[in-house]
């Protein structure tokens, strides 16, 4: 008698363990383990799904996943909105031409949820990539399409960086937020992705201020922006939460601390030291040791400092696209990354010491995996990075 209960329990603990760990959630409970992303823009979209048919499309997107696999990353940073529209049928903007197959048309299958299914059979997580307030690189509107987001707010503005939408109408607020929601609701993703795109010029809200001090308003104009995007980010944190607490968010600002307080108007100082805001920050910290006014290792020091609360991790995003060209903006730096090939290794070695790391992510997927972005140097460079990924780190 004793042996059939034994037995049967035994089966029992059996069935449990696949039963729990026969699904997607083994990499996403394990909150240990580095995260290690790339980035996976616009550019790759076009470059293998755009044009191609549905089936080439599919076997593109596993190849990519396996690739990703194949160095021991676990997570793709996948841009699902780059211009104000859409990878997956959305109720509230266009279709991104970057998914359109060799039909013109929207594929037979859900981009998106392809995407979502596939990564997770690989363990790999996907956060969604999302430009809040880009329309369009172009400065022209009338290459625009004509379910362009543009034409639903007039208050849109072409700026040198392109055009955008305006970041103090409360409308464009909405629209960003229940986009996301949207979807949270709709797809399997484990994060949401903001990247540096915030305010795009020091004009685009001019109009809306001078009616807020009409009425009363006491703020400066500098208060007044920070005050716009810090809601924004607030609003999307509380709604993500609202909908799954499981899933992340997360900010990939400009490296240079100055220019997202002075320029993008984003509050670091205040979303680094309290809760509601963010996950995880991940700085753009795409400097060489050498850079002679930003050096990584003091940039990337200062970011961590910024952390004030142990619910926000540092992830550094860093610049393999750099690896063998010149960075003029390095100053005396500049041919650091032609000199060296081992520069992403060390900034991960020299990452993992900071006590609000929890990973890094590389800018981009093209220049790991894609022949025509490659040079002798990111060759070396990823040869020394498959070295120290394959060490314990946990």
């Amino acid at each position: 008698m004793k042996y059939w209960i034994y037995t049967l329990l035994g089966l029992f603990a059996i069935s449990t363990f696949f039963a729990c760990t026969n699904s997607e959630e083994l990499l996403i409970n394990d909150s240990n383990k580095e995260v290690r992303a790339v980035f996976f823009s616009y550019i790759e979209l076009d470059n293998y799904l755009n044009g191609k048919s549905d089936e080439e499309q599919k076997r593109n997107i596993i190849e990519v996943l396996d690739n990703i696999k194949s160095l021991d990353f676990n997570k793709i940073i996948l841009h699902v909105r780059p211009f104000s529209d859409s990878i997956y049928k959305s109720d509230y903007y266009p279709i991104s031409k970057s998914i359109l197959n060799d039909k013109g048309e929207y594929p037979s299958y859900d981009v998106l949820d392809f995407f979502i299914k596939e990564a997770h059979k690989r363990d790999i997580l996907v956060d969604a990539w999302i430009n809040p307030y880009r329309i369009s690189n172009l400065k022209d509107i009338s290459k625009l399409s004509s379910d362009s987001i543009y034409y639903k707010f007039p208050d849109s503005k072409v700026t040198e960086k392109g055009i955008y939408l305006n970041p103090s109408n409360p409308e464009v607020q909405d629209l960003i937020v229940n986009g996301i929601v949207e979807i949270v609701k709709k797809y399997d993703v484990d994060g949401i992705h903001f990247d540096d795109y915030f305010y795009p010029d020091k004009e685009i809200d001019l109009y809306n201020y001078n009616i807020y001090l009409k009425n009363g308003g006491k703020k400066s104009i500098n208060e007044y922006r920070l005050d716009n995007v810090k809601s924004l980010i607030k609003k999307v944190y509380s709604s993500i939460k609202k909908e799954n607490k499981d899933v992340l968010f997360g900010i990939s600002p400009e490296g240079n601390i100055d220019n997202c307080l002075n320029n993008s108007y984003l509050d670091v100082n205040e979303i680094l030291s309290h809760d509601g805001y963010i996950d995880y920050i991940m700085p753009q910290i795409y400097f060489g040791f050498n850079n002679q006014t930003r050096p990584f290792e003091k940039t990337l020091n200062d970011w961590n400092n910024l952390i004030k609360i142990n619910t926000i991790d540092l992830i550094p995003a860093l610049a393999f696209y750099k690896s063998g060209n010149s960075d003029k903006y390095a100053l005396s730096g500049s041919e650091e990354w032609i000199n060296n090939s081992d520069i992403i290794s060390r900034q991960i070695i020299i990452s993992r010491k900071n006590n609000k790391y929890s990973g890094f992510s590389l800018f981009s997927y093209n220049y790991l995996f894609n022949d025509n972005y490659k040079n002798d140097n990111n060759i070396k460079e990823l040869e020394n990075l498959k070295k120290i990924l394959k060490e314990d780190t946990n």
